[in-house]
């Protein structure tokens, strides 16, 4: 289940993970993605930070993908599914890596080991060593806020020489390194941003797609901006940015994905908003402003 460098590109989607009563909710879960299956979308991920994939047992992660790679051949759908894993601890990565080879995945997204903020050099060994336990496609998670470390563009190139390393989720938080990156990255070495608030701003700047927590809402239309950036129309581009770009910033209001789950809880898609600790659920004033923005994309639909 290789998943090629030329495959990484366009707009993947971090999927939640829907609990009801403590439990993994099944039912929503094929629920789910059925609904996003019929979207155009390019790839999933799966028990990540948006698939509060820490709060996951290893039995959970395993029915996670079991039930969403199901659910996607059922639909017919044939995109890339992959994995996401933490941790700072290389060796216990590697068996996590050997654990999961038989799952039905198509690659990893691993993110920048947390708390240690180990050197360039230990970032440079920590990911040439699961490169090598691995025959699978692994997509770097550099995300300095959460994690303490700056995976830096020297070492993120050098990392692009192994062959299985395919590109990295890009949240540095830091433009001119972002765009630096995609100057200088080689050939099929994927660049996808996961900083929702400036998806347009790292298209215009080259980079190859993204992985947007916002695209559960409005799919679509996240989509279509990358799409009439790649027809060269990048006014149309922009103008369809500004009527979406308030969005992430209403999602991203409170920790996500508390906001999303609401959403998706009052749009149906899902059984519940549980979130488990230490995530909680929206505030009530959130979860009202929500809930007038469902009703008025419905109100909007339904005169389309």
């Amino acid at each position: 289940m290789e998943t090629s460098r030329s495959a990484l590109q366009g707009i993947w989607l971090p999927l939640i993970t829907p609990f009801r009563d403590g439990a993994l909710d099944e039912a929503s879960l094929r629920r789910l993605v059925a609904h996003y299956a019929a979207q155009p979308l390019d790839g999933f991920i799966l028990g990540a930070t948006t698939g509060e994939g820490m709060a996951l047992d290893d039995d959970e992660t395993g029915r996670l993908v079991s039930i969403t790679r199901a659910a996607l051949d059922v639909a017919g759908r044939h995109v890339p599914v992959y994995l996401g894993l933490s941790g700072s601890d290389t060796r216990k990565l590697a068996k996590a890596l050997d654990h999961t080879a038989n799952w039905g995945i198509d690659g990893y997204l691993i993110a920048c080991p947390y708390y240690t903020r180990p050197s360039q050099l230990g970032l440079f060994a920590h990911f040439s060593a699961l490169a090598d336990s691995t025959a699978r496609p692994i997509l770097i998670y550099n995300i300095p806020y959460r994690t303490g470390v700056n995976l830096g563009n020297e070492t993120m190139l050098r990392l692009a020489g192994h062959r299985n390393i395919v590109g990295v989720k890009d949240c540095c938080a830091d433009p001119a390194q972002s765009f630096d990156l995609v100057r200088h990255k080689p050939a099929g070495f994927a660049v996808l941003t996961g900083e929702d608030p400036f998806y347009y701003s790292a298209l215009t700047q080259g980079a190859d797609g993204a992985i947007l927590a916002s695209a559960h809402i409005r799919t679509a239309a996240f989509v279509a901006i990358r799409d009439l950036m790649l027809a060269g129309n990048q006014p149309g581009a922009l103008a369809a940015w500004q009527s979406l770009a308030d969005l992430p910033r209403l999602l991203f209001s409170e920790p996500s994905p508390g906001a999303i789950k609401h959403w998706l809880w009052r749009t149906g898609l899902i059984d519940s908003p549980e979130m488990r600790l230490p995530m909680v659920p929206v505030s009530a004033a959130l979860a009202e402003r929500i809930d007038e923005a469902t009703t008025r994309q419905s109100q909007e639909a339904g005169m389309a």
